[in-house]
């Protein structure tokens, strides 16, 4: 399967089945499940980056353990709406990850969401440093697909 629009995704799913969003950085990647009525994000673990293959490995343990149908990608789009560097790896990582795992991928804008999260955590989870560094990545990740979740229910009421 290769990239899908995001409107158009959950028409690939099955019954049951749930999202996987990723926050995809050069160190890490953060990671999140939707619940199986594609309502809720929860952030569910961070993948240190070691090598695509070992990275891809990891992914595919998790969609085969929680019968994910699909990926939501972070797309960090600058704030002027243009597509630097970062986003060109995205979509390269998109592209190698479609040649091995057949599953619909889509983009969503992630726009500010390490920085939203990092806000709510460091305010109002009043959280370290250090205990911040652990989970931004998967936090930021759940923000990403709750974001596309919220879309797609309006998409689908309107």
């Amino acid at each position: 399967m290769s990239v899908t629009e995001i409107n158009r995704i959950r028409e690939c799913l099955k019954p049951g089945q749930r999202l996987l969003g990723l926050d995809i950085g050069s160190k890490t990647i953060g990671l999140a499940l939707s619940d199986v009525l594609g309502m809720l994000a929860t952030p569910a673990e961070t993948i240190r980056r070691v090598k695509f293959t070992k990275d891809v490995q990891r992914l595919k343990a998790i969609i085969a353990e929680e019968d994910v149908g699909g990926l939501i990608l972070g797309l960090p789009v600058s704030m002027d709406g243009t597509e630097g560097p970062s986003c060109q790896s995205v979509r390269d990582f998109a592209r190698n990850l479609s040649e091995i795992i057949d599953i619909p991928i889509a983009f969503w804008d992630e726009r500010l969401s390490t920085a939203a999260v990092e806000r709510v955590l460091i305010k109002e989870a009043d959280m370290t440093r250090k205990r911040r560094a652990q989970v931004v990545d998967k936090m930021a990740a759940a923000y990403i697909l709750q974001g596309a979740l919220d879309a797609m229910a309006g998409m689908a009421s309107g």
